[in-house]
């Protein structure tokens, strides 16, 4: 029997975050921790609504999962965030020494690749789950942005 719990599974679990997100006026990322098939932190980005630029999604999930384990370190956990993360957050995931990180969209310009920023050497990266989902509601996002201005 398939195991229904795979990577499209849990980025629609983030995406549900990242329309949170669109809904508060919030850039639309999304993210969720999962240890063994169980998803131990949901987050979205509350940047604006904290006036707090470190309150990307992956940051508000590192701390939800740190505080569910009772530990710093989420070992044996994977990250499903529906964009590459940034610089910042890539680095925040290297000292939580992340198992797996696993992205929707690419951020061409200020992603943790485009800027070669090192992850955990145990850490594993995969991207482009769901990426045309989540590049769709960052532009709608952006698009309706423009036009309120």
């Amino acid at each position: 029997m398939e195991n229904p719990f795979d990577d499209t599974y849990f980025m629609k679990k983030a995406l549900q975050e990242a329309e949170e997100a669109f809904d508060k006026g919030e850039i639309p990322v999304g993210a969720v921790i999962v240890i063994d098939n169980r998803i131990i932190a949901r987050a979205h980005n509350l940047t604006e609504l904290l006036n707090d630029v470190t309150a990307h999604a992956e940051m508000q999930a590192i701390t939800a999962a740190a505080n569910f384990l009772g530990g710093k370190y989420l070992v044996n956990c994977t990250l499903y965030v529906t964009l590459e993360p940034c610089q910042m957050c890539a680095g925040a995931l290297y000292w939580s020494q992340i198992s797996k990180i696993v992205y929707g969209a690419r951020d061409e310009k200020r992603g943790c690749i485009a800027l070669n920023t090192k992850l955990h050497p145990k850490t594993k990266l995969e991207g482009g789950v769901l990426a045309d989902e989540a590049s769709d509601l960052l532009k709608r996002f952006f698009i309706e942005k423009r036009n309120l201005n």
